[in-house]
This record gives C-alpha cells, sequence and structure tokens, in this order.
C-alpha cells in the first residue's frame, strides 16, 4: 500500500473544457505509459479518462511532490502550452498510499463523480484497468487493488440506497433533450458508437425515436449500433460529405480535437437555417466553440449539467454515510488480504523445495530400498509420500495466515 500513487486531474478543480486539454486518446496511450516507465520508477500504471476525470493510478517509491507530477506530466508529452501546464499543477490532486486507495473506491463507487450514484464509473474503471492489464502496464499488486476495488463497489451498490433510481450524466442530457419535445421522425445524426452514445441511444430507442444515421471510426461497431436502432451505419471519414440532413447530433468520442468545426456544420446544415439541436457529451468538447456561437443551437454538454447534479449530491448525502462506513470496512479488511498475499508470495518456493526433497529420498538417499520393494508396497509410499508432500506444502502457509492474523 505504502507505494500506491493517485495523480488526479478532475471536475472538483479543473473545468471540463481545461481537462478535455489532457485526454490521451487511444492510439497514443501505450506509447506514452511506456515513456513514464521508461523515464520514471513507475512499476505498474493504468490511465482512467472519463467525461469529468483524468486520473493515472500506479506505484512508485518516489514522493508524488510538485516536482515528480511536473516531470510526469512533461513525459507524457501532452503538448500542453506553458499556462496549462501551471493551471493543471496548481489544480490536480495527488493521493497517496491508503489515501490513494480509499480515493480509488470512492471514485469507483461513484461517490467522487459529478453524479453521485451512476454505475458507469465502475466498469470504465474496469476498462481503463483491463486495457492497461492487457498491454501489460499492470501485474500483481494492481489485480489485487482492482479485485478490491470491484468488491466494494458491488457492495455499495447493493446494500446502499445510492444508486436508486439512478441518475447518470446521460439520463440528465436525455432528460434536457426530452423538454424540447422533439417528434419521433426527428433526423438524429449520432457521431461515436462508444458506450456513452450506445447508452443515450437506448433512451431514444426505448421512447420510439426512429431516424439513425450512426458514424464511427471503426465501421463494425457504427453496424451493430445501427442494427440495435435499426438505422444507417457509416465510416466517421463519410461526414464530410452528409448531405441528408439533421435535426439532432449527439456526439461523444474520444478526439483531441474538435470533430464538428464550423466548416463541416455548414456542410450538414447544406443550407438549413433551423434551430438545431446538439447534445455534446465528450471531453474535450467534439464541437469547436465557433459553431456554438455563430448557429442557431440548443446546446447540451456536461458542463451544463452540473447544478442538477449538485442537487443529486444533497438527495443522497444519508447513503453517501452507509456506503464510506462499506469503504472503510474494505480498507481495513484489505490490509490482511494484502500480508496474506505477501506471506504466499515469500513462501512460493516452499512447494517446489519439499519436491525437490522427495524426489531426493526416492531417487536417491532410499533408491536401493525401494526398487527391493513390490509393486503394492511402492504405491503405498507414493500414496504417503503424495500425502505428506501436501500436508508439508499447506499446513506452513495456513499457520503463517493465523500467526497473521491474530497479530491483526
Amino acid at each position: 500500500m505504502e507505494y500506491l500513487k493517485v495523480i488526479a486531474f478532475t471536475h472538483h478543480h479543473i473545468d471540463l473544457k481545461s481537462l478535455g486539454k489532457l485526454v490521451i486518446c487511444d492510439q497514443s496511450l501505450d506509447s506514452r505509459l511506456k515513456n513514464l516507465q521508461a523515464e520514471l520508477p513507475v512499476s505498474e500504471i493504468f490511465y482512467i479518462g472519463t467525461c469529468n476525470r483524468v486520473e493515472f493510478v500506479f506505484l512508485t517509491k518516489e514522493k508524488t511532490d510538485k516536482e515528480f507530477v511536473t516531470k510526469f506530466l512533461t513525459v507524457l508529452d501532452m503538448g500542453l502550452p506553458a499556462e496549462f501546464m501551471e493551471r493543471f499543477l496548481d489544480n490536480v490532486t495527488v493521493f497517496e498510499n491508503e489515501e490513494a486507495f480509499n480515493h480509488l473506491l470512492r471514485t469507483s463507487c461513484s461517490l467522487e463523480s459529478l453524479v453521485v450514484g451512476e454505475k458507469e464509473i465502475l466498469a470504465q474503471i474496469r476498462k481503463a484497468y483491463e486495457n492497461c492489464r492487457d498491454a501489460g502496464f499492470t501485474g500483481d499488486y494492481m489485480r489485487m487493488i482492482m479485485d478490491r476495488v470491484v468488491k466494494t463497489a458491488k457492495e455499495v451498490y447493493t446494500h446502499t440506497n445510492i444508486s436508486k433510481n439512478p441518475v447518470s450524466v446521460v439520463s440528465l442530457a436525455y432528460r434536457k433533450l426530452k423538454e424540447l419535445n422533439m417528434c419521433g421522425n426527428s433526423r438524429i445524426l449520432i457521431i461515436g458508437a462508444g458506450e456513452t452514445n450506445q447508452n443515450i441511444a437506448k433512451y431514444l430507442n426505448k421512447h420510439k425515436y426512429s431516424n439513425f444515421s450512426i458514424f464511427n471510426r471503426t465501421f463494425s461497431k457504427a453496424e451493430t449500433l445501427a442494427e440495435e436502432l435499426n438505422g444507417k451505419a457509416f465510416h466517421l471519414e463519410e461526414l464530410q460529405n452528409f448531405t441528408e440532413g439533421f435535426d439532432v447530433i449527439i456526439t461523444c468520442t474520444g478526439s483531441t480535437e474538435a470533430i464538428i468545426t464550423e466548416e463541416l456544420y455548414a456542410k450538414l446544415l447544406n443550407g438549413d437555417t433551423g434551430k438545431k439541436v446538439i447534445v455534446d457529451l465528450a471531453i474535450p468538447n467534439d464541437v469547436a466553440p465557433a459553431v456554438v456561437h455563430n448557429h442557431p443551437i440548443h446546446y447540451i454538454e456536461v458542463e451544463s449539467l452540473k447544478e442538477v447534479a449538485r442537487k443529486n449530491i444533497q438527495e443522497r448525502y444519508n447513503e453517501l454515510v452507509h456506503a464510506e462506513d462499506i469503504i472503510s470496512a474494505n480498507i481495513t479488511e484489505f490490509f490482511t488480504v494484502l500480508k496474506q498475499r505477501r506471506i504466499e508470495l515469500a513462501m512460493q518456493e516452499v512447494p517446489r523445495k519439499i519436491k525437490e526433497i522427495k524426489n531426493t529420498a526416492i531417487n536417491g538417499v532410499f533408491a536401493d530400498e525401494i526398487s527391493q520393494m513390490d509393486d503394492a508396497s511402492r504405491e503405498v509410499l507414493e500414496r504417503v509420500m503424495n500425502y505428506m508432500e501436501k500436508k508439508y506444502i499447506s499446513v506452513p502457509m495456513i499457520m503463517a495466515k493465523e500467526i497473521l492474523v491474530n497479530q491483526s
């Protein structure tokens, strides 16, 4: 636990538009994390990027002071102008050791979310971890951390009412959209086929909207979502030449640059001067500021949902207290589990040593005597040796764990 660290940039201290400058696209994530591990003493790491947070969870013996965080961001090579670098350094939150673990548990239980009680954050953290695990950036220690993160979050969602009548950024966005009273055959462009747009599409489909065009970089994902919505699928590049018109754009991609520029928006309008609706749930925003400023648009974005989210926290205060108790209990329990794992690792040579002793006894020290035994006697001896081997392996481990528990 003493080496667990979290560097966090969140909606609590940084406006969401600025936060978008720290988002790392999938294509460059591996190379950036490899650079970090090459330049800094970071043994395990994974990256979390959601609509209201960018965080790095990692292991290092170094003290994560301002000098370390500055070097961390410099090695990431995000191309930040000097003024942004200073702004992020002034508003970063760093967690170390048990505090880092507590923060990770609170985040997975949505206690640190813009909307308390939304379950999407757990899935997002798991996916972020699994992507980095599969790429080789994490190991046994982070596996144990994440096992406990998932266990704790499930307990909070099961044993409290924190997610009762759940309210998420997606559902809040849909509520805003619904208030505009769009007709069922409104022409809806969905840009991006990731989890956020999949979730908002479920609301739209449930409420009988039927005219969808889905654009995505990976065409197969656009096809999958289009099939669910009975819509049309397109490669993202085809957006440049789309001339069928639209009433609503729903966009959420992982792009670090605006997808909908003023030039592209003019092409999509194709001479239409009516007021349009844009739901932009991407961080950073997919829609260029000039588009919002220069055209008649109902613009719904994550930043505009903050006030509703604040009320949500007030309504769920009692559940927060219960959730904190569950988190505290899991932290205490995890310390014992962590110590037990250290014993397992320390004693992992015991089985090999015992097998060596057994083989030496059978094939060396007592080889002549054993060779003179009949088949039935040798079979009994083999069974006795196997039984004793298992006991010699398991008993010291059990005793060591019992001693540890009693000391705790």
